[in-house]
């Protein structure tokens, strides 16, 4: 039996009133997500890259058409059903880290493999070999505030995958990091999609990174194409 595509949006469509009139976002969106795949989502600032991954990934319920979560309709779930089809099957990213700064690199990557119902030890045993997989052993009993920029969004990405989604959406990671660190930090999250298989949709301005990704989609008028 060949495996369900992890993430596919048919016919999605997304509307907003301002004022007395109707912006139409997404258009009739079409997309297919594969695992082990990088897909870049580039456009013009305001064109609705951040509303399709709110989408995506079942923030927001389109107008119309369907999101398909390993190959099942979820825009007709309930709440609590895409709840916790968002915690088994999607990591998020965003563009600044949203760690909590109480709490050390380590922990920080622990807490959602707790929530998520694993023992403390192997979340630590996780958290540890993650951390490892993108240089921050050295740093994991450090807070947030002790760490650099880069260092941070590391963090973040690993939490992210913590729970080994099938579903990696990344809203411009990279975007307030320097060019150099931008480079490290994305490389190592290319690394992360690859070993792990998850497929990834990862919205940049930036042409370079966009590049080096196995396809890019481009968001234009509500429409996407490539």
């Amino acid at each position: 039996m060949v495996d369900a595509v992890p993430l596919a949006l048919r016919g999605v469509t997304r509307s907003f009133v301002q004022g007395d009139r109707s912006l139409d976002v997404l258009r009739g969106v079409d997309l297919e997500l594969r695992a082990g795949e990088a897909v870049a989502l580039v456009g013009p600032s305001g064109s609705g890259k951040s509303t399709l991954l709110h989408v995506a990934g079942l923030l927001e319920r389109p107008d119309a058409g369907d999101v398909l979560v390993e190959g099942r309709s979820a825009s007709s779930s309930g709440d609590a059903e895409r709840t916790l089809l968002r915690r088994r099957h999607f990591g998020f990213v965003y563009q600044y880290h949203h760690l909590l700064p109480e709490f050390s690199a380590l922990e920080n990557v622990m807490l959602p493999q707790m929530l998520n119902g694993l023992s403390r030890k192997d979340a630590m045993d996780r958290a540890r070999a993650l951390l490892g997989m993108v240089g921050l052993t050295p740093r994991a009993d450090h807070r947030p505030g002790r760490m650099s920029g880069g260092e941070q969004q590391r963090v973040a990405i690993v939490r992210a995958v913590a729970n080994a989604p099938r579903v990696l959406l990344a809203d411009e990671p990279t975007g307030n990091l320097d060019t150099g660190t931008a480079d490290t930090v994305f490389r190592q999250l290319l690394t992360l999609v690859r070993e792990t298989g998850m497929a990834a949709l990862i919205a940049t301005h930036n042409p370079e990174l966009a590049a080096r990704m196995d396809r890019t989609v481009s968001l234009r008028e509500g429409v996407l194409s490539g």
